[in-house]
């Protein structure tokens, strides 16, 4: 099994868990925040659906530069806008890793602004931390802001208080 199709699979397994997630997320609180250092509810429900999408940065560059960007972050609307950019996101990921082959995996990829480098690592450990281990981070924040707004969680990796699956 090529180092594509280990990804993929995984991919595959957590876009779903992600995508139930999405569908409860209670947009008409977009700018409620647990915290006045937190990002508010529609800006991290929508940074989840656009993770996946890292993975073709990281597989089809070799470096991000931010200094070389003109991001600009979005909210979904709706929660149908909001799975269709995690929809997006994830078949751009998964063309990106199905037409990858194993070397490119061992290929350096940087993190910078300008001359600042954050790190330089293999792109199969940016996929790992940068786009997989951080999505996951950001789904579990937003699990905590749905269940302080009393928004029934989804089973992820088993049952929950709210879902026995």
């Amino acid at each position: 099994m090529g180092m594509n199709q280990l990804f993929i699979a995984e991919l595959q397994q957590e876009a779903a868990s992600t995508r139930k997630l999405l569908e409860r997320v209670p947009l008409d609180k977009a700018d409620w925040k647990p915290h006045e250092k937190s990002m508010p509810l529609g800006r991290l429900a929508t940074h989840v659906a656009e993770i996946p999408g890292w993975a073709s940065v990281t597989l089809e560059q070799d470096e991000l530069d931010f200094a070389k960007m003109d991001y600009k972050p979005v909210i979904a609307k709706d929660n149908q806008e909001l799975v269709k950019i995690l929809d997006v996101n994830i078949a751009k990921a998964l063309k990106t890793l199905k037409n990858s082959p194993d070397e490119r995996f061992s290929e350096n990829w940087t993190m910078r602004t300008g001359d600042k480098i954050y790190f330089t690592l293999p792109k199969a450990a940016v996929l790992r931390s940068f786009a997989f281990n951080h999505q996951y981070h950001h789904r579990a924040q937003l699990t905590v802001y749905l269940r302080l707004l009393d928004v029934p969680l989804p089973g992820i990796y088993g049952p929950t208080a709210d879902e026995t699956m």
